[in-house]
């Protein structure tokens, strides 16, 4: 059901936000802030829950906790990036969001170097 609630607070920002941008457009802004706000808000308590069955993955899985943590920084930066990126758009920055997500990608990028480089180690030592 919180899904239902979600998007229906979604919408009802998005209408509110279409009839204040007529009156106010700055009111609008902080509508779409305000409504992006109180979503992330209902989404922490889904995250704690990944967060939680992700520790229990790493325990089972015989993989190395420094690619764990790894991965689940990458998720963190692309939701993170993809969340303030759209707040910009809404706020009619497009250059400021195409910064934003040039620099998670390039985070996402610098983050995945040392796995990248224990993988090609991995294949050299089967391949000698």
């Amino acid at each position: 059901m919180d899904i239902v609630k979600i998007s229906l607070l979604g919408m009802s920002g998005v209408v509110l936000g279409f009839f204040l941008k007529g009156i106010k457009s700055e009111y609008s802004l902080f509508v779409t802030m305000g409504v992006g706000i109180m979503i992330l808000e209902l989404a922490v308590g889904k995250l704690e829950y990944l967060f939680q069955s992700a520790g229990q993955l790493k325990e089972m899985l015989p993989v190395s906790q420094e690619y764990f943590s790894t991965l689940i920084k990458m998720v963190a930066i692309t939701y993170v990036g993809q969340f303030s990126a759209g707040i910009c758009k809404d706020a009619g920055q497009q250059a400021t969001a195409a910064q934003i997500e040039l620099f998670c990608k390039l985070s996402v990028f610098v983050l995945s170097m040392p796995v990248l480089m224990a993988l090609l180690s991995a294949i050299q030592e089967f391949l000698i």
